[in-house]
Order: C-alpha cells, then sequence, then structure tokens
C-alpha cells in the first residue's frame, strides 16, 4: 500500500511542477506558515522564498520561545500562541493558514477563533485535532512514532526535549549527516504547557473551513496511519504525499512551495 501511495507522490510531484509552470498570477491570499515545536519560522525560510518569488505574500510566524525569541516558558501558552499568529494576520482577509506538526494545532484555534478571515488550512504533516484534543493526547495514540522512546519530559521546569541522539532519526532521518548534526547541537526544549492544551473548536466556525493535507510518507515523528486517521476524521478529502521524513520544508522545499502556491490560489 505504501509503494503505491509512493508512486502516485512521485506522479503528484510531477503534475505540481507542471500546474505551477502556467500559473503565475498574482495571488491575493496571504499565506500564513506557523512552525511546528522544537522549531521556529527560520525553518521555512527556503519555502517562504520561493512562495515569495511566485508572488505570494507570506507572513512566517515565529512562536513565542522559539528560534531567537527568549520569552520565559513561564509565560508560554498555546493562547499566547494563537494570539501572536492573530496579532501577524491583524484584519487581513483571505488567509491561507499552513501549520506545519504542533502548527496544525495552533492553526486549527486561530482559524476557529477568526473563520471569517480564514480561506483554507493546508496541514504539513501536522496534528489535525478534534475539539477537546491536544497535541499529548494524540501523540499517545500514535504507535508509529519514535518521539515516546526519545521524549524527555521536565515537569519542574515546564519542558520537554528529545535526547540529543535521536534527534536525526525522529525529526530529519532523511536530511545530510550536515544538517542532521546542525539541529542536533542546536534543538531547544520545548515548552510543556501549549503541548497538553487542548483546543475548543466548534463544527460552525472551524469545521466548516476548506481543508488540505500533505501527508510525509517516512514520518518518525507523525507515524503515516496517523496522519492518515486524522485526516479522514476530519472529513479531509485534498491530499498530497511527499517521501519525506518530518520535516519536508528540509528536503522538498522547492516542491512543498509549489503544492502551497496551488492550494493558496
Amino acid at each position: 500500500m505504501k509503494n503505491s501511495i509512493l508512486a502516485l507522490a512521485i506522479l503528484l510531484l510531477t503534475t505540481v511542477t507542471a500546474l505551477s509552470q502556467t500559473n503565475k498570477a498574482q495571488n491575493t491570499s496571504t499565506i500564513v506558515i506557523i512552525h511546528g515545536a522544537w522549531s521556529s519560522s527560520n525553518d521555512w525560510q527556503h519555502v517562504s522564498e520561493d512562495l515569495t518569488a511566485g508572488g505570494n505574500s507570506v507572513i512566517s510566524v515565529n512562536l513565542p520561545g522559539h528560534g531567537t525569541d527568549n520569552t520565559a516558558i513561564s509565560v508560554i501558552s498555546l493562547k499566547l500562541y494563537v494570539d501572536e499568529v492573530k496579532k501577524a494576520i491583524g484584519d487581513k482577509q483571505n488567509i491561507v493558514l499552513v501549520g506545519h506538526s504542533f502548527g496544525g494545532i495552533v492553526a486549527s484555534q486561530v482559524a476557529e477563533e477568526i473563520a471569517p478571515q480564514i480561506k483554507k488550512i493546508i496541514y504539513i504533516a501536522a496534528y489535525v485535532p478534534k475539539n477537546g484534543e491536544s497535541l499529548l493526547s494524540l501523540a499517545k495514540t500514535d504507535a508509529e512514532s519514535h518521539v515516546g522512546k526519545n521524549l524527555i519530559v521536565e515537569e519542574k521546569a515546564g519542558i520537554a526535549t528529545i535526547k540529543k541522539e535521536g534527534i536525526a532519526d525522529v525529526f530529519l532521518a532523511d536530511a545530510p549527516a550536515k544538517v542532521a548534526e546542525y539541529v542536533s547541537n542546536n534543538l531547544k526544549p520545548e515548552p510543556l504547557a501549549p503541548l497538553a492544551t487542548p483546543v475548543t473548536l466548534t463544527e460552525g466556525k472551524f469545521g466548516k473551513i476548506d481543508k488540505v493535507f500533505v501527508y510525509s510518507l517516512n514520518d518518525h515523528t507523525i507515524g503515516y496511519s496517523l496522519q492518515q486517521k486524522m485526516a479522514k476524521d476530519a472529513g479531509i478529502q485534498r491530499l498530497y504525499a511527499l517521501p519525506s521524513s518530518h520535516t519536508p520544508f528540509i528536503m522538498f522545499p522547492h516542491i512543498l512551495a509549489q503544492i502551497i502556491d496551488l492550494e493558496a490560489k
């Protein structure tokens, strides 16, 4: 089954490339990228540059406590993340939210709270929650994930980390050795509270927003089976697949940008 999906993914990459070459019109949407846990907006630089070069308006949000932001762990919450994204959006309309991994949780809550401004959500190897679910509640159902055996939770400090020797396998098993080494040496602890906070979603707002899912077929963070289940449960019918680990923005940035560009039109 997975081999047939992989073959379809390769065919799809060719199709998306061809479509993108014939569709260079200025996009009237604003694409808002929300990175995942243990990540930052900087990781999406190549995708953002491609999208901008293609005529898109792009906002790549750096969540508090990530990248070079040093917001204190004690004040970081899911609400703070959601408010940061809403602040970046302001009064803009026709928003296409792009959520990767935990960014899918944030994107879902943002969409619920400002639904009239949201055109679409594109989930990329992301968690797609139902009302009352959190990242941790979803992750506990994932028998294929490699996170559990590498996760270190420090409840007193309010952080979660991944064992250094497991970082490459969990997040970017297909990346060049130098990239994997850099990430392993520079990964910051993740604030724990947002990961455990359930979302509040309604069918009348979040449920009515158009959704797309991009599978990462060789993902050790969110297993392919869970990705399929979440997409099915959410009724997502527009599906793409990339033969990548959990970080397709590293190995397939140009193809990923083309998919986003196509879906944002």
